[in-house]
C-alpha cells in the first residue's frame, strides 16, 4: 500500500512496507526527484536504517552474554509489519513495535515511528524511538534516500556535483571485505566544498565521512536550476553512495556506522551507538529541500 500527501510545492508518496519514501514530485512542474528503484540496478528508493547501519561483523552482535543476528541496515527496510499509524493533510506516520520476532534478533522492547511532513518545499523526516524496557536500549539510526541523477534528459551524471555548506577537509573511511570499516582513509574533500560526481566515484563502495563541519549538502547541476538539499543537523556521520554507473546518488545521514573490521562485536562498545535510558524517548530528524 502506498500513501501520498501534497501541498503547493511537492507531492510525496511512502510505501507502507518499510515506511519507504518512494516519490518526491514537484506540484508545479511534475518533475520527479527520486530514483525509480529499478530492480536491475538497485531496487530501493530510500531505506530506513534501524537499529543498525551497514554491515554487522560476522552477522551478529554480542549483548549480555547472548548473540543477536541484527540484519545489515537493520529490520525496518522491506518489513511488511511496519504499519501506517496516522495520516493528515501534511504528514504521514508509520510505526513498528517490538515483537517476539524482533526480540529474537534484537533484545530490546522498542517502539519506532517515522513521520514524513510537508513544510513548503521541504520534507521533514522525523524519527521517534521509545524504550519500553527498564534498562538501556542500544541502536543506530539513519536515512538512505536515493535522488535521481541526472534529473533532465539533456544532462549526464558528470554535470552534477555536491555542494557542502562549508569548506571541508575530510577523507573517506575505506571499507574492507563484507562492508566493514577499515583503518585506512583516502582524501576526498581537500579545502573545498565541492564534490564532483562521476560514474566511477563509488567503484570502491560508499564514501563515509565522520568529521564534516557542514550540516547540509546540496545536489546541483552545471546545466539546470533544480537543487536538492539534505539538512542533517542531528546526524554526525554522512554516507554518499551509488551503484557504479547508476543514475542516482544517495545522501545518507547516519547516527551510527557499520562495524569496524577489528570490532569485538560487543554492542555496548560499537562505534556511534546510541544508548537510550529505560523508559526514555529519542527523536532525530533530517530535511529534504527541493528548489526549482
Amino acid at each position: 500500500m502506498k500513501y501520498s500527501i501534497e501541498n503547493d510545492f511537492l507531492r510525496i508518496s511512502v510505501e507502507e512496507v518499510g515506511a519507504e519514501l518512494c516519490q518526491i514530485q514537484s506540484s508545479v512542474t511534475g518533475k520527479e526527484f527520486m530514483w525509480n528503484a529499478d530492480p536491475e540496478v538497485w531496487g530501493s528508493y530510500a531505506p530506513v536504517l534501524f537499529p543498525a547501519i551497514g554491515a554487522i561483523k560476522n552477522g551478529f552482535v554480542k549483548y549480555n552474554g547472548g548473540e543477536y543476528k541484527v540484519p545489515r541496515h537493520g529490520f525496518i527496510r522491506n518489513n511488511a509489519n511496519v504499519k501506517m499509524i496516522d495520516q493528515t493533510t501534511d504528514r504521514l506516520t508509520f510505526g513498528l513495535k517490538f515483537s517476539e520476532e524482533t526480540l529474537a534478533i534484537y533484545p530490546f522492547r522498542f517502539e519506532f515511528r517515522i513521520t514524513y511532513q510537508l513544510d513548503g518545499n521541504r520534507i521533514i523526516v522525523r524519527h521517534q524511538i521509545k524504550n519500553h524496557d527498564k534498562e538501556k536500549m542500544l541502536f543506530s539510526l539513519g536515512g538512505h534516500p536515493a535522488f535521481k541523477c541526472p534529473l533532465n534528459e539533456d544532462e549526464v551524471y558528470e554535470d552534477y556535483y555536491l555542494e557542502f555548506e562549508k569548506v571541508e577537509n575530510d577523507s573517506t573511511w575505506l571499507l574492507e571485505k563484507d562492508g566493514l570499516v577499515g583503518k585506512n582513509t583516502r582524501p576526498v574533500l581537500e579545502n573545498t566544498n565541492i564534490l564532483h560526481l562521476n560514474p566511477h566515484l563509488f567503484d570502491n563502495d560508499a564514501l563515509i565521512f565522520k568529521h564534516l563541519k557542514s550540516r547540509k549538502v546540496s545536489l546541483r547541476s552545471n546545466k539546470s536550476s533544480q537543487v536538492v538539499t539534505v539538512h542533517y543537523q542531528d546526524f554526525p556521520y554522512l554516507g554518499i553512495w551509488a551503484k557504479p554507473n547508476a543514475h542516482f546518488v544517495c545522501i545518507e545521514p547516519w547516527l551510527g556506522i557499520a562495524d569496524n573490521a577489528d570490532s569485538d562485536q560487543d554492542f555496548n562498545t560499537k562505534e556511534g551507538i546510541i544508548k537510550l535510558a529505560g523508559g526514555a524517548e529519542f527523536e532525530a530528524e533530517f530535511l529534504i529541500e527541493v528548489s526549482e
